[in-house]
C-alpha cells in the first residue's frame, strides 16, 4: 500500500474555505461624469442641467429647489454585514426662476451621525392576542349583516 500525502487534500480544503470569504462590491446610484459636472455653470436652466446630467436621484419637495445625484459603494465579506466604503452626493441648487446658483459635492466623510428615537407611539384600542383577534368576531354578526 502506497502512502498518499495529505497536502493535495489540505490545499483543496483551504481553496474551498477561502472561496466562501470573497468580497462582493455593490455600487448603487448613478453619478454624472466629472466632465459633465464641469459643464454645469451658474445661470443654466433645469432643462440644460437635465440634458447634461440626467434625471436626479432625489429632488427637494419643500424649501430650496435642489437636485441630488447620489451614489454609494458597499463591500460585503462573506456573510458579514455590508460596509459602506464610499458615498458621493452631488447637489445642484436652483433659484426661484429655475437657474443654477451653485453645485456642491459631498462624500462619506461629510456625513453626520444622528441619534434615532427609541420611543414607541401608543395606539388606541386594547392589546389582543392573535387568537383573541381571530375569534373575537365570532357571533358578532347576524344574518342581516348588521353588527349586534
Amino acid at each position: 500500500m502506497k502512502y498518499v500525502s495529505g497536502f493535495p487534500f489540505a490545499a483543496l480544503l483551504l481553496a474551498l474555505a477561502s472561496s466562501g470569504c470573497s468580497h462582493v462590491i455593490d455600487i448603487r446610484g448613478d453619478l454624472p461624469t466629472a466632465k459633465a459636472l464641469a459643464q454645469v455653470k451658474p445661470g443654466m436652466t433645469e432643462e440644460e442641467v437635465q440634458a447634461l446630467l440626467g434625471t436626479p436621484s432625489s429632488t427637494m419637495t419643500y424649501g430650496e429647489d435642489v437636485w441630488h445625484y447620489i451614489s454609494m459603494q458597499t463591500e460585503t465579506v462573506s456573510f458579514l454585514t455590508p460596509e459602506e466604503t464610499s458615498r458621493k452626493v452631488v447637489s445642484v441648487y436652483f433659484s426661484k426662476d429655475g437657474k443654477v446658483t451653485k453645485v456642491t459635492t459631498l462624500g462619506l466623510a461629510d456625513g453626520q451621525p444622528f441619534q434615532s428615537v427609541d420611543r414607541e407611539t401608543p395606539t388606541a384600542g386594547k392589546d389582543a392576542s392573535m387568537l383573541q383577534q381571530l375569534f373575537g368576531n365570532v357571533g358578532r354578526f347576524s344574518k342581516t349583516g348588521k353588527v349586534d
